[in-house]
């Protein structure tokens, strides 16, 4: 958090002002704007006229219970999220709270490193919900490659805009799927250029003969390779990695002298050339698989695309823009994403980027029921991601614990549909339930 950055505010609520001054004194340390009250009647008034990001509630209070208050806070603050503490902890409940619209559920006595992390972690949630909803529409801008709010896509940003007002050569870099063709695009379309040709060539599993033949054409067929087809406009070297070392040097010249490898192909047309690799030519030019002088000439201007599992909740941005892009192709309402949905999507590792993710959106559209995307929709292999990046240091019957409270929240507590995806029958679900509820009470 900067220094002038407004802080986050969170409402504390708990009828123990022992409690309340533990919460108040952690959290105010840690940077937040802390807020406490003993009641859920309190709390609504608070809530009614200040602006509260985090709700941090008791279950059991006086009166009326948390619950009451986190179902408040769902049907009237769209941008406030909850975190559930308690010294009575059960399945039910765990249950319960998530079928309110709790975010979390914090069992008492906690430490302090877990009550920090479970409110950076409802932060994490609400950050994501308003990226969900304040995301372009489709069609608002050029790519979905360089939309985005992280830093790594700001400085795409800025580069990209450098590049469309010059006509220098430009080299993508970065791993398959993370748009380089789309930005390529982007340039061209935001250039003098806009009008004229984009053409693409793939340099990629092409013999260099054929590759050759395409590029420049035959000398019998001059003028109609694809660099003649460019004339005027931009040529794309898909992967130019892939072009043989013959083919490369046709491309330094075709860069440094504006000739072609040979007079009978013609005179060499006026054309902009942008190149991309997934792979580290600088690497291959030790290697002596690359010409060093390729590299100097296509790098002009260099830009190198981020993977998509490292730009944050920019995940959730696109995955807001493939869903109405989907949503509109198959004539369907625009999809909601539950939250627990958005914390999958923002975990997965995402090895195929913007591809994988424009086609896992496209599959939970079309899958999705009553227009409500939620993890049960979610491809097998991501479901359980967060639960795997949760770390290593917690004992099996912890982790147990909490599989079994998750998969019980995700089908509203019904007990034959969650012994069927335990992989487990209803007897022992039921006798884990008990123990469950034994360990609770023992530890409260």
């Amino acid at each position: 958090m900067t220094r002038n950055a407004p802080k986050e505010r969170i409402l504390a609520v708990d009828d123990s002002p022992d409690t309340l001054e533990v919460l108040r004194r952690n959290l105010t340390s840690h940077g937040y704007q802390v807020l406490t009250v003993q009641s859920v009647a309190e709390a609504v008034h608070v809530l009614e006229h200040d602006p509260i990001d985090v709700v941090v509630t008791d279950l059991k209070m006086p009166g009326a219970s948390g619950l009451e208050l986190v179902r408040h806070v769902r049907e009237n603050l769209k941008n406030t999220e909850v975190l559930m503490i308690t010294g009575y902890p059960t399945v039910e409940g765990a249950v319960e709270a998530v079928k309110s619209g709790a975010n979390d559920y914090l069992a008492k006595p906690f430490t302090d490193d877990e009550l920090l992390a479970a409110v950076r972690k409802a932060f994490d949630k609400l950050k994501a919900r308003i990226a969900m909803q304040s995301s372009p529409r489709a069609g608002s801008y050029a790519s979905p490659a360089i939309a985005g709010e992280c830093e790594a896509i700001r400085v795409v940003q800025h580069a990209v805009a450098k590049a469309a007002d010059s006509l220098v050569p430009v080299l993508l870099s970065g791993e398959r799927g993370v748009g380089k063709q789309l930005i390529a695009r982007a340039i061209h379309y935001a250039s003098a250029r806009a009008s004229a040709p984009f053409v693409v060539a793939s340099c990629a599993g092409i013999p260099a003969s054929r590759l050759a033949d395409e590029l420049f054409g035959a000398a019998d067929t001059a003028g109609r390779g694809l660099v003649h087809a460019a004339r005027g406009g931009t040529l794309y070297l898909e992967e130019i990695a892939g072009a043989s070392q013959d083919v490369q040097q046709a491309i330094a010249r075709l860069l440094r002298d504006k000739e072609l490898p040979s007079p009978a192909l013609g005179a060499a047309p006026d054309v902009r050339v942008i190149a991309s690799s997934s792979r580290d030519l600088r690497q291959l030019v030790s290697r002596g698989q690359f010409r060093e002088d390729l590299l100097y000439a296509v790098s002009v201007i260099e830009i190198g695309l981020p993977p998509l599992r490292d730009r944050g909740d920019d995940i959730l941005l696109l995955a807001r823009h493939f869903a109405f892009e989907a949503a509109t192709a198959h004539g369907r309402p625009e999809p909601r994403f539950s939250d627990r949905s958005l914390q999958v999507l923002r975990n997965h590792s995402w090895p195929g980027n913007l591809q994988e993710l424009d086609n896992t959106v496209k599959r939970l559209v079309v899958m999705a029921d009553e227009g409500l995307i939620d993890v049960p929709d979610m491809p097998s292999l991501m479901r359980f991601s967060a639960l795997r990046e949760r770390g290593l240091d917690r004992s099996l019957a912890d982790i147990e614990a909490e599989h079994i409270q998750a998969v019980l929240a995700s089908v509203n507590g019904n007990q034959t549909r969650a012994a069927e995806i335990l992989g487990i029958d209803r007897k022992t679900l039921r006798e884990k339930i008990k123990r469950l509820r034994s360990q609770a009470a023992a530890r409260g």
